[in-house]
């Protein structure tokens, strides 16, 4: 057994800030916190929290999940939103070819089997999306569900499984169907009604992928998948706070209206993040990064330059809420929409938790990240 105790000088463990705490690590997970400080093998000075967890990842460190996917660019995306506190994701592809979906599921595979620190599962944003809200998707690879999407999200070696699809291209059965095999069902990209976002709910979908972005507005007579999303308090929905994607004003009025822990924050991040690159490909067209707004040949938003260290800065400065709980918004209350009828073991800094941290900066920069009880 490798044990390690850490001395924080500050500490918050999900819940509270506490001062001069120790806590120890006993392979991977947190075995003890006690205030003996006499005995320790190294000192923290800076902010301890739970590290970051973020359900929708594209790409970053120059890689694209969608190009290529593979076990090499993984560890590529995962060790650069490491540099700014994510400890773990949902690696994202987004709508493509039923080749690459194999392909993305069979490189989740290997590294859930090599336990590939900070890899939760996948994430598949499409293909069953609605051609009005498309977005930066590719439209000719939008279609309906088959067997051969039933194959690639049946499988059970690929870990934690998540869907964003549209509810006016999937009926409620097939919804009903992939929450029975333990998917987690979100919807987005989609121009449904408020009666038609309704019944996918009724029928088990509980999440909602980038709210207020590609999805029908809320109005006065026609709610729409907004006011869906705003009114089900057992939903959960991602929230991109970077300035560009939704109005800082609309992010508050969110987490005014949901309970807490109905937003979480997310990042939609592409290739960018942890590098100077100014402009990449994308299907067809090309991405420019300007100012940190990330828009395609065509115009369209296509994902962010967004990292959760920013998002967490972002929603703490320019939303005006509390720091504790804009922590819990990149930490636990992911780690709770992924795992909500099982045993949370990550989001929190406590006994039995995997010992996933992050050292934080006064300026909201990370000085430190630590995977399992490791430093990476």
């Amino acid at each position: 057994m490798t044990q390690l105790r850490l001395h924080a000088k500050r500490l918050f463990d999900g819940q509270n800030f506490f001062d001069n705490h120790v806590l120890t690590i006993n392979d991977g997970k947190i075995s003890a916190i006690d205030l003996d400080t006499s005995n320790v093998d190294v000192v923290i000075a800076g902010l301890i929290v739970p590290g970051f967890i973020d359900l929708q990842v594209n790409g970053g460190g120059g890689a694209l999940f969608n190009d290529t996917p593979s076990l090499d660019k993984l560890k590529t995306i995962i060790a650069a939103h490491a540099k700014f506190g994510t400890t773990a994701m949902m690696p994202t592809l987004i709508t493509d070819k039923i080749e690459v979906m194999a392909q993305a599921a069979d490189a989740m595979a290997e590294a859930i089997k090599e336990k590939v620190p900070g890899i939760l599962g996948i994430h598949f944003e499409g293909p069953h999306l609605s051609l009005a809200k498309k977005g930066t998707h590719c439209a000719e690879l939008i279609r309906p569900i088959s067997e051969a999407e039933w194959q690639v999200l049946s499988r059970k070696d690929i870990g934690q499984v998540m869907i964003t699809l549209a509810p006016e291209t999937v009926s409620a059965k097939d919804i009903k169907r992939m929450v029975e095999l333990d998917i987690k069902v979100c919807l987005g990209h989609t121009n449904a009604d408020f009666k038609t976002a309704q019944k996918a709910v009724d029928a088990g979908a509980s999440g909602f992928t980038h709210l207020f972005n590609a999805m029908s507005p809320l109005q006065g007579r026609e709610p729409g998948v907004v006011g869906c999303a705003l009114l089900n308090d057992n939903t959960q929905a991602g929230l991109i706070v970077d300035g560009h994607h939704v109005d800082y004003a609309s992010c508050q009025l969110a987490i005014k209206a949901k309970p807490a822990g109905g937003i979480f924050l997310v990042t939609d991040a592409m290739p960018p993040v942890g590098t100077d690159i100014k402009e990449f490909p994308l299907y067809d067209k090309t991405v420019y990064v300007e100012n940190g707004k990330l828009t395609s040949t065509t115009g369209e938003l296509a994902g962010s330059s967004l990292d959760m260290a920013t998002a967490v800065k972002n929603t703490h400065l320019e939303l005006n809420v509390p720091l504790d709980e804009a922590l819990r918004m990149a930490s636990l209350y992911p780690a709770r929409y992924l795992y909500q009828q099982q045993n949370v073991l990550r989001g929190q800094l406590k006994v039995g938790q995997y010992a996933d941290l992050v050292v934080l900066n006064d300026d909201f920069s990370v000085n430190e990240t630590w995977i399992s009880g490791r430093k990476v």
